[in-house]
């Protein structure tokens, strides 16, 4: 019936999540409300850390990907499962490091980092810089020659694989704006630059082809090409990559129509390849980092709204509008995601009504989504959107000067604020 396993239905009738009564929360936290479930998120940590201890003997390192959801909470639940983490900014970094994060256990992405963020990761000791163009290398060269500094640096590779989902979230091909084509000759170039730099470790390559994906064929020609790429650098460098990072991109259910593989299905798949690459080449097994985000933390989600005013348009559709919208959850807007939803104090009902969930920012595109099964709904009830725990408080907004709602953990049946909602005050806090 729920797209995710810790949603039920209590003895009144009322959405639950990881057991927590939906209804109380939003009485007592309001809405738009976040939610999380602590033990789904240490549920997907050990099955990733399991996996790589299963199929690559533990030679290896899962990284939490930021962006899907982080705030300091998050990165401390992260560590006490003993993954490590990715993040693209300063911001992330930051963030990370103040809820007391490993440094050696975070890779620090991005296509265009700056100065100062690549001084903060020297800095902080950060683990592994995953270097996106030649500008960047020879940027941090010089930061490590004058600050004495040595980085261990990887190389993010595009392998040219099409990752059969959205446009918008396919990385892999060679029109991207990240990291090295393979294609032109310019990573293998990149390599051989890196390997005569005095202050930088070359450790090893990275790549990521998208998001979302629910097959393991992405992966498993991804890895083949990376491997090929590191034989070519072994034969015609004589350099031994180290470390092979082959990103994230695992997907889940957000309706039903969706039909993911389980984690361990993607990780196994993947490790056959480079495993048989390695016994047919003679080659060293490498160090493997991935990198799930999404898969760690959006089934663990979910938001609640309140439903304001309904509109009937005869012969055309119905809108039902909530308390937030496209501040708090921009993906339909950005790549017409679509998601699960239900009216959470009446989740044992039949979804026998269809609407568009329409959002309250003064803008037409500002839905949740479009011709959605639904129960039939008044002014005042609960409406729970499921599965939202990535990529929904991380690329929120204050557009319209709507305030960013609060992000509630849920253990053994309680609940905590990890994140306060938003004041007025804060709205105003940098104006001068």
């Amino acid at each position: 019936m729920f797209v995710s396993e810790n949603l039920g239905t209590n003895e009144l009738g009322h959405l639950t999540i990881g057991g927590v009564d939906t209804i109380a929360l939003a009485q007592e936290f309001r809405t738009p409300l976040y939610v999380m479930d602590e033990e789904q998120i240490r549920k997907h940590c050990r099955s990733f850390k399991s996996s790589m201890e299963q199929f690559y003997g533990g030679n290896g390192l899962v990284c939490y990907a930021s962006k899907a959801f982080s705030c300091k909470e998050m990165y401390r639940i992260i560590a006490s499962e003993g993954l490590g983490v990715d993040v693209v900014s300063g911001g992330e970094l930051y963030t990370a490091m103040a809820a007391g994060t490993d440094a050696r256990k975070i890779c620090f992405h991005g296509n265009n980092k700056t100065l100062d963020e690549l001084k903060m990761a020297l800095s902080y000791g950060v683990g592994r810089i995953v270097v996106d163009n030649i500008y960047e290398l020879n940027t941090l060269e010089a930061l490590c020659r004058e600050t004495g500094k040595k980085a261990d640096i990887l190389f993010r590779i595009k392998p040219g694989v099409d990752a059969h989902t959205h446009d918008f979230i396919r990385t892999g091909q060679i029109d991207s704006k990240f990291g090295f084509a393979l294609e032109t000759g310019e990573a293998f170039e990149a390599v051989r630059l890196a390997l005569e730099c005095k202050n930088l470790n070359f450790a090893g390559l990275h790549c990521h082809i998208g998001s979302q994906i629910l097959d393991t064929q992405g992966f498993e020609a991804a890895a083949e090409v990376m491997m090929t790429f590191i034989k070519k650098i072994w034969d015609e460098l004589g350099a031994e990559v180290r470390d092979l990072n082959l990103g994230g991109g695992f997907g889940i259910q957000y309706t039903q129509k969706d039909d993911p593989l389980p984690y361990e299905a993607f990780m196994e798949a993947v490790s056959v390849v480079i495993h048989r690459f390695c016994k047919e080449n003679n080659m060293p097994l490498p160090f493997i980092l991935i990198e799930p985000g999404r898969s760690i933390a959006a089934p663990a989600g979910i938001t609640l709204y309140t439903v304001g005013g309904k509109k009937v348009i005869p012969n055309i559709r119905t809108y039902v509008s909530v308390d937030g919208g496209m501040c708090d959850n921009p993906r339909y807007i950005l790549y017409q995601s679509e998601y699960d939803a239900l009216i959470a104090n009446k989740a044992d009902q039949p979804k026998d009504t269809v609407v568009t969930i329409a959002g309250k920012c003064c803008e037409s595109g500002d839905l949740i989504g479009e011709n959605m099964p639904l129960q039939e709904c008044e002014p005042g009830d609960i409406l729970a959107v499921c599965a939202t725990g990535a990529y929904n408080y991380s690329m929120s907004s204050n557009y319209n000067r709507l305030q960013k709602p609060a992000v509630v953990f849920v253990k053994d049946g309680k609940a905590r604020v990890a994140v306060r909602r938003e004041s007025l005050e804060d709205l105003i806090r940098n104006d001068m």
